[in-house]
């Protein structure tokens, strides 16, 4: 009997938790990811603004493979040795591999724009989250001590999903539960999202882009369209067409790139991402393969492909074929990605959803985010748990998490 091929997979987001998974039966393999956790990345605006408790959104990876035959480290990978094939980790232990899978997911983009390192809060971690949220907190606690009219400015830069969703659900924070701890201070608190092109969420039919802005509009958030951020600094945002705006909290949802980590590992980068074939083998690498936001393969328009979760997972299960049909002697094949279409959230009975030809609006749009979102979530406590914070949300318009635990 041959022996089987060993695997080994950097990163245990969607797109490395999916390959693990599909590869378990048919090879050895070994996961890598520096926490021991997954994080659901899609709620995480959910715990910056108090909707949801931080633990309902990450999921033991140990607990992920339960049952499978699949090691788990914890670790950075900090090198890959081509010539010996093995990968090595900031703990200095070393894995020799048959196929490697680099899944390693993004990191926040700031487009080279001054200040927005130093001064603006990303999105891509749960402590991220937990900032945010201290922020707010912490700045309407100070509304609530000087009580002098000041008025507090929070940005949100970026009018895809995220930045929608994220600017939503701060709005309903306001109006909501912090208007009910404190009318005078809530009322002083503004909030704006920023969008450098035309319209919000531009991956949208216009008709839903259109909705999405009257909607964020009647939760009193501030609209600005066609407006680019040249730089950010303390307490204000200055714009390309010279415009300052006083921003005390600047959130930064403009884009996200392939995780810097990616170029350690000595192999061919374009435009942030690994530069592979259509198959997603690594060019002159046919052992390694990039999935996910690490991926730089193109569809057949030549545009790189969108970097959320779907296709990391539909690639995470292309390329555990492609390692099998390579132990069985079979020709490899392309990768095709399959739109299953977007959604988006901007608040209670507000929701957006596109599939192909179906469009779809408010309380049906809204109930479909919700189920879904349950569905993927991992973890039958963290299912439990995220569902009684929103039924709790909904019948009281409370949101219970509204501590500042960033450890500031």
């Amino acid at each position: 009997m041959a022996q089987r091929p060993s695997v080994v997979i950097l990163g245990a987001g969607f797109g490395g938790l999916t390959a693990a998974r599909a590869l378990a039966k048919s090879t050895n393999v070994t996961l890598i990811d520096r926490h021991n956790y997954q994080t659901f990345l899609p709620l995480l605006y959910q715990v910056s603004t108090a909707g949801l408790a931080a633990d309902h959104i990450a999921h033991p990876i140990r607990a992920s493979l339960r049952g499978m035959s699949v090691q788990f480290r914890m670790g950075s990978p900090i090198a890959i040795n081509h010539a010996q094939k093995s990968v090595m980790l900031d703990s200095g232990e070393e894995f020799p591999f048959d196929h490697l899978i680099v899944a390693m997911g993004s990191a926040t983009a700031d487009f080279g724009i001054e200040g927005v390192k130093e001064h603006a809060l990303g999105m891509k971690s749960i402590q991220e989250a937990l900032l945010i949220r201290g922020e707010i907190m912490r700045r309407f606690e100070d509304l609530c001590r000087f009580n002098d009219q000041t008025r507090l400015g929070i940005s949100v830069v970026g009018g895809g999903p995220t930045g929608v969703e994220m600017a939503g659900a701060i709005a309903e924070l306001i109006r909501g539960p912090l208007k009910g701890d404190q009318p005078a201070a809530s009322a002083q608190m503004d909030i704006r999202i920023i969008e450098a092109g035309p319209r919000l969420l531009p991956s949208f039919s216009q008709s839903l882009s259109d909705r999405t802005a009257r909607d964020l509009k009647r939760l009193g958030v501030d609209v600005i369209l066609n407006t680019a951020v040249q730089s950010v600094a303390p307490r204000k945002i200055t714009f390309t067409n010279g415009e300052v705006v006083g921003s005390e909290i600047t959130i930064w949802a403009a884009g996200v790139q392939g995780e810097p980590a990616i170029e350690q590992l000595n192999l061919p980068i374009s435009q942030k991402r690994i530069d592979c074939l259509e198959t997603l083998q690594v060019k002159g690498h046919p052992h390694i393969w990039a999935i996910g936001d690490n991926a730089g393969a193109v569809d057949a328009k030549g545009n790189l492909y969108p970097m959320v979760a779907p296709v990391a997972m539909q690639q995470a299960r292309h390329v555990a074929k492609q390692i099998q049909a390579l132990s069985a002697g079979r020709e490899l094949a392309p990768f095709k990605y399959r739109d299953k279409g977007s959604m988006a959230t901007i608040g209670r009975h507000k929701a957006v959803v596109e599939v192909g030809p179906l469009k779809m609006a408010g309380i049906p749009a809204w109930y479909a985010w919700l189920w879904l979102h349950l569905i993927y979530l991992l973890g039958g406590r963290n299912k439990i748990g995220t569902m009684a914070d929103w039924t709790w949300n909904y019948l009281t318009y409370d949101r219970g998490n509204r501590h500042i635990m960033d450890g500031n």
